[in-house]
């Protein structure tokens, strides 16, 4: 067994195209160092380590290369399907695991991997990198601060057209499973509210390019008694959203809302003013203060910096377990046509 001089000593299981923002990040953080790959096809992980001039083994066994490497830390960036097979043989071989959404292919693959990560103790976070935006994050502190009351809704709407081609265009639920995530996960961000049932209605529009249902209507209850509603198209030309949906938040005081790009905006009731019909309002900053790195960085950085406190990540596999049942709950009420109860 060779043992690196590091403290995370990485493993990167699949050597896809995503693998490689993963891995030039890997390569600038202190006391990291990638000490070998794994991918099924040789080819494709030769090909990626002479791009960052990486003289690391190749293995096409993750067991063989944690065993060889003496790796203590596993990037799974495989595709959804192997996900399961790769957090467990990282957790049975006492490494922490970084994944790439979704945690796992199924809701039930993924409440096995997370007993199993519970029961070892291990580090296991998944990749959610639209936490990590300024404005996304300064309406989560807003909305905290009950500046305008306790929330009764949230609402996103999520309208684009993309043009794809390959696998997308051939699944059942190309929106809800490949896409819906982002939203779902940011709206219990921004709100802190957990998912309790959906009620979720797939379709596929005239005009779509989609074999699957590209667009969803859905209406989750939430744990602090809110609604969030989610309405959605991939196939939707003209008019786009942001790819951070467009979003309107209310409260019991007042309003927020946030297009996905520019800064969110707020008007509450003016208590200063004469009550009328339509009680006046005044406008609200929504103050954009975080400062950390954004996206896929910003989510690597809280999970390496998690790591080396002791720390959960802010997107640990016990988190991020409830949004990915916010997916399959939409895909099992859309199929059988019923409110689905989350657990």
């Amino acid at each position: 067994m060779t043992t690196s001089s590091s403290p995370h000593r990485i493993v990167i299981a699949g050597c896809g195209s995503m693998a490689r923002t993963w891995a030039a990040y890997a390569l600038e953080r202190p006391h990291a160092e990638i000490v070998g790959l794994v991918d099924l096809y040789e080819t494709s992980a030769r090909s990626f380590a002479g791009h960052f001039g990486l003289a690391v083994p190749i293995f096409a066994d993750l067991d063989e290369a944690i065993t060889a490497t003496g790796a203590n830390l596993v990037f799974d960036v495989t595709i959804p399907e192997s996900h399961k097979q790769i957090a467990s043989t990282a957790i049975a071989r006492g490494c922490s695991i970084f994944s790439e959404k979704p945690m796992a292919a199924s809701y039930e693959d993924a409440k096995e991997l997370a007993a199993l990560a519970e029961k070892s103790g291990a580090r296991y976070a998944i990749m959610q990198n639209r936490r990590f935006l300024p404005k996304a994050r300064a309406l989560k502190d807003f909305i905290a601060t009950e500046a305008i009351g306790p929330i009764g809704a949230i609402h996103a709407d999520f309208f684009l057209g993309p043009h794809f081609g390959g696998f997308r265009d051939l699944m059942e639920h190309p929106l809800i499973l490949d896409m819906a995530i982002h939203t779902f996960d940011q709206a219990r961000q921004i709100s802190g509210a957990n998912p309790v049932s959906v009620y979720c209605h797939e379709f596929n529009p005239p005009g779509s390019w989609y074999q699957g249902h590209a667009a969803a209507i859905c209406i989750f209850e939430m744990s602090d008694g809110s609604v969030f509603s989610y309405r959605g198209s991939w196939c939707a030309e003209g008019f786009a959203t942001s790819w951070q949906a467009d979003w309107r938040i209310l409260g019991a005081k007042g309003t927020v809302r946030w297009d996905g790009e520019n800064d969110p905006v707020c008007e509450m009731v003016d208590e200063s003013q004469r009550s009328a019909f339509m009680r006046p309002v005044k406008r609200v900053d929504v103050p954009v203060a975080w400062q950390g790195r954004e996206g896929h960085l910003g989510c690597l950085d809280d999970m390496f910096d998690s790591l080396e406190a002791g720390r959960p990540s802010e997107t640990e596999y016990f988190d991020n377990i409830l949004s990915l049942s916010m997916v399959f709950g939409a895909i099992q009420s859309s199929k059988s046509g019923q409110k689905v109860m989350l657990a």
